[in-house]
């Protein structure tokens, strides 16, 4: 497994322990020396994900800032170009991809999310022969990639699909009810999806598996995307409670609506949210009524040692309030590829299959331990493998980490899988 500075300083001339001083005081300034090596992002900078959209950017400006004054690439330094895709959707995302190409001549495009896409990203690196990392946390990547592993050999997806979240979901209620941390009073689950790919394709899963685990649906309701107006749904919940209310919908802003609206007269359901309430607007927007919210994300900086740097770094950079477990996500994307480029030699440029072909080649094989945990190419969709759901092995596998808000004035606690966890699981303050 590779450490992403040792390997950086490596390919930069520091080689036996003698040259090691002479590299650290030469750095900076052949990074400054060589030709820039052009790095794209695409990015929803404003619209309704432009939070999101924030923290992406600001990772990729600290991944390249520590990659720069280390060395750069083999001397060069790296670049940062950010088109912004708006309210995203396949032309939008296409067309800030194909500027990127033009405008800049980058090899690689690292981006975080983009919506309603298609994964037409995959024809944009295939159509220029450029590496795409990003994190749609979609199965629709797997599956596109199974279609043509030739033609689609420079997109990777960063995380797992989102179809982990359904079994792993259902696995953490049950592991929660039979180590009797929590009573259910119940078996049924109520499960909320927003009407899109990702929310749909959670719901779906954990739908379908529900019975596996010893659960019952007794709600499956789709909301409009977005929505802040969850009367009806709540209607329905307090008609007929749940032993849990599983809502797959992940705008921040919507989530902490349900909570404030949750709260006027709350039932005895555990409240698992998707991913949302990881950024900062949840709780800037939910304050109190969000103590007790339980929310997973496949993807998410690690509150652990390796990653306290990071952790440290990034506040200090971009404030006390910024989320660095979403801007963790392209920061480790650029570190991977960097490493990849820097062992292959060279980062290639756009159509230049031979050498970009050798950067994924090395993507593919390494092993690299993030600030978000592990990730490990899956040969037949190119995005990493979930643990523990997928793997049993958490070296080779990216935790599926589920979080608690237990004060909305400090920062959620990781609660599992329990080789990461630094926190016991709370029973929220509205269950008597």
């Amino acid at each position: 497994m590779l450490n992403r500075r040792a390997m950086l300083h490596g390919f930069v001339g520091a080689g036996a322990a003698g040259g090691a001083l002479l590299a650290d005081m030469n750095r900076t300034a052949k990074a400054q020396e060589g030709e820039p090596v052009h790095v794209g992002s695409a990015l929803p900078m404003s619209g309704f994900a432009a939070a999101d959209g924030i923290e992406f950017k600001n990772g990729l400006e600290l991944a390249a800032a520590e990659i720069n004054a280390a060395g750069g690439i083999l001397g060069r330094p790296i670049e940062l170009h950010i088109e912004d895709t708006k309210d995203q959707g396949a032309d939008l995302v296409s067309q800030a991809m194909q500027r990127l190409v033009d405008r800049y001549n980058t090899p690689a495009i690292i981006n975080g999310y983009n919506l309603g896409t298609n994964m037409i990203e995959m024809d944009v690196a295939a159509d220029n022969d450029i590496i795409m990392m990003h994190y749609n946390t979609l199965i629709s990547h797997n599956e596109k990639f199974k279609t043509d592993p030739e033609r689609y050999y420079g997109s990777f997806q960063g995380d797992p699909p989102e179809f982990w979240y359904g079994p792993g979901c259902l696995n953490f209620l049950k592991t929660l009810s039979e180590g009797g941390k929590w009573t259910a009073p119940n078996k049924k689950i109520a499960i909320i999806p927003s009407a899109n790919e990702y929310s749909i394709v959670i719901a779906n899963a954990i739908r379908d598996k529900a019975a596996e685990y010893g659960f019952e649906v007794s709600l499956f309701e789709t909301v409009p995307f977005p929505t802040n107006q969850w009367g009806p749904t709540l209607a329905k919940l307090r008609q007929d409670p749940p032993a849990a209310i599983i809502v797959t919908h992940f705008l921040p802003q919507d989530l902490a609506q349900f909570m404030v609206q949750f709260l006027t007269q709350p039932i005895n359901s555990l409240v698992y949210m998707q991913y949302g309430p990881s950024l900062p607007a949840f709780r800037e927007i939910g304050g109190a009524s969000i103590n007790g919210v339980i929310y997973s994300t496949v993807i998410g900086c690690l509150p652990d040692e390796f990653s306290k740097a990071y952790r440290e770094s990034y506040r200090a950079k971009f404030g006390p309030n910024s989320a660095y477990i979403t801007g963790s996500q392209t920061y480790d994307g650029l570190w991977m590829w960097a490493i990849a480029a820097a062992i292959a030699g060279d980062p290639g440029e756009p159509f230049d299959k031979e050498q970009v072909g050798k950067v994924a080649a090395v993507m593919r094989r390494n092993v690299y331990r993030g600030v978000n945990g592990t990730y490990r190419a899956d040969p037949a969709g190119q995005s990493a493998y979930c643990y523990p759901t997928q793997v049993a092995d958490p070296s080779l596998g990216m935790p599926h980490q589920f979080l608690q808000h237990q004060d909305h004035t400090t920062d959620p606690k990781l609660i599992a899988p329990a080789l990461y966890a630094t926190d016991a699981f709370l029973l929220p303050p509205w269950i008597k």
